[in-house]
């Protein structure tokens, strides 16, 4: 009977992190992208009402025969800086930001510390069996950084780079989640993200000024002006309410584009208090974000690959057997040596009182159970090895134990 080859998947379909990917993982969202229907709608509605406003302006303007033709100007502006804004917000929220390849093995035990040091904090949660330092330093444009060890990803985090508990993932350069886009904001998208709030502020500004120029156009009666045009009110309002948010959130990020900081760091480092070893100078920080070359993503999702092994963590320390243990377990544990490579103990041995054996061994040999020992030992040290070797000892044995009874009978 022929065992069926499970199918080839690919990246996307075995992803560890909470991410959504669409289209075949060409587009890769966040686990909240449901909230980017929603950005949508505040985005679009208010825009496409504003569009409405404009062009009953149009039709009224010509049924009076009056010049329209400044206003499909103010039109065409709209939708331009509308579809502008729905791009960057596009690119933003479906593409990676930046995700930090995660490892399906903790560090090999050349990166272990083998010191001890009481002031240092250890990692041994899921990996009992090596002690990594929480922390080490790396030096970046000659400053001491220091980078945590990811007990998810299981890697010391690049420069920067920090875990994502919503995506599940480590970012590189990671500023923030963003809960409106349902994406995080990384080195890959940090670009689009700030063209995205900024397009965002300025057609909040010019929405707000042109409603505003409509209504006091009016100057013979503007208060009848602003009790009939309720549309022109609501966007007024709307536009001053949204400019607070969107508008201080480009002047912030302004600020920290212009001293090379994240999010992330600014809240947990404040550089203002130390030296910020990122900061190249204001012109070389704008040319870092906006001028230089997006690097590629460190994942092909669309890739076929092989899904990892379920990682099943044993102590390696060879004292995990105590000086203790009976010797019945510990040639129990021989003979499952034995079994492995595919002989099996004889059942009259299986049933041997070995406790009785141990002690009178105890008895004749003293206290500290060499001999008695001897066999275990080897069978702990080399147990692929010299289980074969007890075992064919005990084949030959038999063998031997038959030979004398066919002769005596």
């Amino acid at each position: 009977m022929e065992i069926e080859k499970p199918k080839p998947q690919r990246l996307y379909q075995v992803w560890r992190g909470s991410n959504r990917f669409l289209f075949g993982g060409r587009l890769i969202f966040g686990p909240d992208v449901s909230s980017l229907f929603l950005s949508t709608f505040l985005i679009a509605g208010p825009a496409l009402a504003f569009c409405i406003k404009i062009s009953c302006i149009i039709r009224h303007r010509i049924r009076e025969n009056k010049p329209a033709l400044s206003w499909y100007s103010v039109m065409i502006v709209a939708i331009v800086l509308t579809m502008m804004d729905m791009f960057f917000l596009f690119l933003t929220s479906s593409r990676d930001p930046g995700i930090v390849p995660r490892n399906t093995r903790p560090p090999e035990s050349d990166e272990t510390v083998e010191m001890n040091t009481p002031s240092m904090e250890w990692v041994q949660g899921r990996t009992p069996h090596l002690k990594l330092p929480r922390t080490k330093d790396v030096i970046v444009n000659g400053h001491s950084v220091k980078v945590k060890f990811c007990d998810t990803c299981l890697l010391y985090r690049p420069p920067r780079a920090s875990h994502c508990s919503i995506c599940n993932n480590c970012v590189q350069r990671f500023d923030h989640h963003c809960p409106w886009l349902g994406q995080c904001i990384g080195i890959r998208n940090y670009r689009y993200f700030y063209m995205f709030i900024s397009t965002s502020t300025i057609l909040c500004i010019y929405v707000f000024s042109v409603s505003w120029i409509n209504i006091v156009h009016e100057k013979d009666n503007v208060w009848k002006a602003i009790t009939s045009d309720i549309l022109s009110d609501f966007l007024i309002i709307y536009c001053f309410i949204a400019v607070w948010f969107v508008g201080g959130l480009s002047v912030f990020h302004l600020y920290l584009i212009s001293t090379n900081q994240t999010t992330y760091e600014n809240f947990r480092y404040r550089y203002d208090k130390k030296e910020n070893p990122y900061n190249k100078g204001v012109i070389k920080n704008f040319q870092e974000v906006f001028f230089s070359k997006i690097s590629p993503s460190l994942h092909d999702f669309r890739a076929f690959v092989q899904e990892d092994e379920v990682m099943v963590r044993e102590p390696t320390d060879h004292n995990f057997m105590e000086d203790s243990s009976s010797s019945k377990e510990k040639i129990d544990i021989g003979s499952k040596c034995g079994e492995n490579n595919g002989l099996t103990l004889p059942e009259i041995l299986r049933s041997i009182e070995c406790d009785e054996i141990e002690e009178n061994l105890k008895h004749e040999e003293g206290d500290d159970g060499t001999d008695s020992n001897r066999l275990v030992s080897r069978v702990e040290q080399e147990p692929d090895k010299h289980a074969i070797e007890i075992d064919e000892e005990i084949v030959d044995y038999v063998k031997s134990d038959q030979t004398t009874a066919s002769v005596q009978a």
